[in-house]
């Protein structure tokens, strides 16, 4: 779990913001969930033989208030399901589907490696209430977009079905069989798994189970018409929008709630981290969590690793910089000065002003360098003098370095704007 400083804070609201501005253009409201859970919503919902249930949960007990009992709690290991049940309880569903995203921590007990870490970071978006193909490809074209909007390369998408219940239910008697005939060359996970859960086999990274694997059954070949017709529909609407994708019968996803369409945005460019941002249609887990049976189908990305792959790629990020440094040459002149200053950030420039010095504020010297390092445009000198005149001194740090101008107090609201570097915030 790690501590986020300035100026690599800078990133992530620079990535927050680009998906807010995102997902209002995609009409996807946000929604914000507790980050404790009860423990029976992800074991109902993610799946009770997965590797984050038996494995990687955050846990414990929590004394309720009724009886002295203990309830047993779960920091959310993923947020989807967290969303499903929020949805469920306050009935939001009523009037027709609803888009949602939300940003936040996850927490998993795993082995901290490169773009893995125990407390990380993911956004997410969940559609639910739709049942079609073309939420799925919208869904596909929003993390594209995202994609775009931030200049991220390296990325492909992968898809796969994973059918109807029925359907897996004859893909997994066969793949049994299959496995079942070269139990000598399972591993620990895939001999436990064998009977319990072999799709997750298929998804093994162990490279002396390839061969088996990739003989093994699969499952798009068992898939029905319905399935068959929805997957494809999926795909046309890509192809129509120039979305390139490659069909992977592998992909199966580590979460037990997944039907029909499953997806991946992987990269080569982060070692065994691959995966930057996946979901699928989770059409049962609404009713599986106690709601009425809805339709639903989601994506989630780890905001550690597609700051991490910008990275790689050499993407340079603007350190934040306030648009003007006040140097205040004469400590007499600092509570007058103050209101300037609030009048100007009010105006919507972004203001440092020089302090914690005291009664003395430093020599002009020390002041302009702390302006110069500071990265502000420019410096609004209060020099006495031209202070007791109504004026103030704007000197250019940046662009046209060292020309200077005298500006009217008085006339603050005309001049501001020439100060500001980025749009003023509504």
């Amino acid at each position: 779990m790690n501590d986020l400083l300035p100026p690599e804070s800078a990133r992530w609201e620079w990535l927050e913001a680009t998906v807010r501005q995102l997902m209002a253009r995609y009409a996807y409201r946000n929604i914000r969930t507790p980050i404790l859970e009860h423990t029976d919503l992800f074991v109902r919902g993610i799946g009770e033989v997965t590797d984050i249930v038996e494995k990687e949960m955050y846990s414990f007990e929590d004394r309720s208030d009724k009886h002295g009992q203990f309830e047993h709690l779960t920091m959310r290991p993923e947020n989807t399901a967290g969303v499903v049940r929020a949805v469920v309880e306050s009935n939001l569903l009523y009037d027709g589907g609803k888009r949602l995203y939300y940003m936040g921590p996850m927490f998993r007990r795993e082995k901290p490696q490169r773009g893995r870490y125990r407390q990380f970071h993911q956004i997410g978006a969940e559609a639910l209430g739709f049942s079609g193909p073309d939420v799925d490809a919208e869904l596909i074209l929003l993390a594209h977009a995202l994609w775009k909007a931030i200049g991220l390369a390296d990325v492909r998408l992968e898809l796969n079905s994973l059918g109807q219940p029925h359907e897996r239910a004859l893909h997994r008697a066969r793949l049994i069989a299959h496995l079942e005939q070269h139990a000598d060359l399972l591993d620990e996970d895939g001999r436990r798994r064998l009977h319990s859960n072999p799709l997750r086999i298929l998804d093994t990274k162990n490279p002396a189970m390839q061969a088996v694997v990739e003989s093994a059954p699969k499952l798009i070949d068992f898939l029905g018409a319905e399935s068959l017709a929805h997957f494809e529909g999926l795909q046309s609407i890509l192809k129509a929008n120039g979305i390139a994708y490659t069909i992977n019968p592998r992909l199966v996803r580590g979460l037990d709630y997944y039907n029909l369409t499953v997806f991946e945005f992987v990269t080569d460019r982060l070692g065994s981290q691959g995966t930057v941002c996946a979901g699928g249609r989770y059409d049962d887990l609404i009713a599986q969590i106690g709601g009425k049976a809805a339709p639903a189908v989601g994506w989630a990305m780890g905001v550690e690793r597609v700051l991490e792959l910008l990275k790689e790629q050499g993407a340079a990020l603007e350190t934040p910089a306030p648009d003007v440094y006040a140097v205040l040459p004469d400590a007499a002149t600092v509570p007058a000065a103050l209101r300037t200053l609030e009048a100007l950030r009010a105006a919507g420039v972004s203001v440092q002003m020089h302090a914690g010095t005291g009664t003395s504020p430093g020599s002009m010297k020390s002041q302009f360098k702390k302006a110069d390092g500071s990265g502000a445009r420019y410096a609004l000198v209060f020099g006495a003098e031209e202070f007791a005149r109504g004026q103030v001194t704007v000197k250019a740090l940046r662009d046209g370095a060292g020309t200077q101008r005298l500006e009217a107090l008085d006339a603050l609201a005309a001049w501001a704007p020439t100060l500001q570097s980025r749009p003023q915030l509504n």
